[in-house]
């Protein structure tokens, strides 16, 4: 936990009055809302009130999915859900040629509606504080435009993706003006087919109104991406940078007082399980898999003779609330849970990843890379096989495997097109669950996550950043 200061000063009447309120704006995607709202936990262990503003279904979804930590349980964060206009939430397409998840698109165009309200809250806020600091998602640069306008106003930028990718886009951008080590580059995919020309057009519109932020927020450390953290120092000189993460909680522990019927069943399930004996298969809120591919992978993971929990849902809507009832859950093998019911689990809902991640008995992590599991994984020391599906995935995925040696590769993206077959999908669980290659995996994963522990402690690299951070937006 950081150290914590009191951001409080004399007001008026003697009233202590905040020297310093944080307001939080993410992008309307669960993996942008929950980096925020866990950087809010951040701010709030130093005394500092935040304001976590989305549209009212964002907001909403944001708090019933937030795991690791309970932020209705703080007085000092204040959730703002504004009403816009209604937005086309249509479902996914499992069957579109590309997994980009243009069925939010209109979702992400409706964000936009924030602008004013947003503006409303700020100049409320510096009238009541000294110093209204904004910490804002880099795709929502349109919204927050108007702190530029309010005196005691700045903001911050919030890359919500890896240093590495994040650099090697700007690199790439700026027409690669510096040298980059051939190693750092060895097998980085083209950025073609991980978005919708629609969302590529978005970015753009977005990032023109960027110039005007004080500085940058990275949810990495130092500690695994130095060396993507000076490449961006190199590039986007002027502007200070600050590589504040892991914002997720590094120590996950069981609550003695919590009845263990309370407790998740696939916890609960995990408990009666051996030590690193169980993968866990999961593609976060923006995969859509076609029914041949959950076959293929069903019949895989059956065949590699491995433990398994298996979250199993569709994509995220732009409104996940809409239409919750009645909805088509993707289609299982006939009779496929009763044939594994003693070596795996199928999770329909929501899952408690972050939990089933710190595990003793979770060995292993089958994932589409987006940057929130990631992380997860990392500092949980849990080993990934890397099954990238779109935006930075692939890069990511070359992070996991090439550089931090922390992943075996499941799907090469150089395949995107193909269905991953059973034999593929039974071939990887084993190297990551059973193979020489797996153990070696592991033992780096678990070293990587030692080392990101030990970034958020005393001394550490990750806990310097928030030193250095505080001690600027306090000046």
């Amino acid at each position: 936990m950081p150290h914590q200061q009191n951001m409080y000063h004399g007001g008026p009447n003697g009233r202590k009055k905040p020297q310093v309120v944080a307001v939080m704006i993410p992008f309307p995607a669960q993996g942008h809302l929950n980096q925020l709202l866990q950087l809010s936990r951040l701010l709030l262990s130093y005394h500092i009130p935040v304001h976590y503003v989305c549209t009212a279904t964002h907001i909403r979804q944001a708090k019933l999915r937030v795991h690791g930590w309970d932020p209705l349980a703080s007085a000092n964060i204040h959730f703002h859900g504004f009403e816009i206009p209604p937005f086309l939430s249509p479902p996914p397409d499992p069957n579109a040629t590309t997994k980009f998840p243009s069925h939010l698109q209109p979702a992400f165009d409706a964000s936009r509606h924030l602008r004013a309200p947003l503006a409303g809250l700020l100049r409320s806020l510096s009238v009541q504080s000294k110093r209204v600091i904004v910490i804002h998602d880099s795709l929502m640069g349109y919204v927050i435009q108007d702190v530029s306008s309010i005196p005691n106003a700045e903001s911050y930028t919030f890359h919500s993706v890896s240093a590495f990718t994040i650099s090697l886009f700007i690199w790439e951008k700026q027409g690669k003006p510096i040298k980059v080590s051939e190693e750092f580059l060895e097998d980085v995919p083209s950025l073609e087919g991980c978005f919708s020309p629609e969302f590529l057009d978005f970015i753009d519109f977005q990032h023109r109104y960027l110039n005007s932020n004080s500085g940058k927020i990275y949810n990495t450390s130092k500690a695994i991406e130095g060396t993507s953290m000076d490449l961006l120092e190199k590039t986007l000189t002027g502007k200070k940078h600050w590589a504040l993460g892991p914002f997720n909680p590094v120590q996950i522990t069981v609550e003695k007082k919590v009845p263990s019927n309370a407790r998740n069943f696939c916890l609960k399930w995990l408990d009666g399980q051996p030590e690193n004996s169980v993968v866990y298969v999961s593609f976060g809120t923006t995969t859509a898999m076609s029914d041949e591919q959950i076959k293929n992978l069903a019949i895989g993971l059956k065949q590699s003779g491995q433990k398994f929990i298996w979250v199993l849902r569709d994509a995220d809507k732009g409104d996940v609330f809409a239409g919750e009832r009645g909805r088509l859950l993707p289609a299982l093998p006939k009779g496929f849970e009763d044939l594994v019911k003693d070596v795996g689990l199928v999770v329909r809902d929501w899952a408690p990843q972050l939990e089933i991640l710190a595990h003793p008995a979770t060995g292993g992590f089958v994932s589409h890379c987006g940057w929130n599991s990631c992380l997860e994984s990392i500092t949980m020391g849990v080993p990934i096989g890397t099954w990238p599906m779109h935006s930075d995935q692939p890069r990511n995925a070359v992070l996991i495997t090439k550089l931090l040696k922390v992943g075996i590769v499941v799907r090469n993206w150089e395949r995107q097109d193909e269905v991953v077959t059973a034999a593929a999908v039974e071939n990887a669980v084993k190297r990551l669950m059973a193979s020489k290659e797996g153990a070696e995996v592991r033992k780096r994963a678990a070293e990587l996550g030692d080392a990101m522990r030990r970034s958020v402690a005393d001394g550490g690299v990750s806990r310097a950043e928030w030193d250095s951070f505080i001690d600027h937006i306090t000046r």
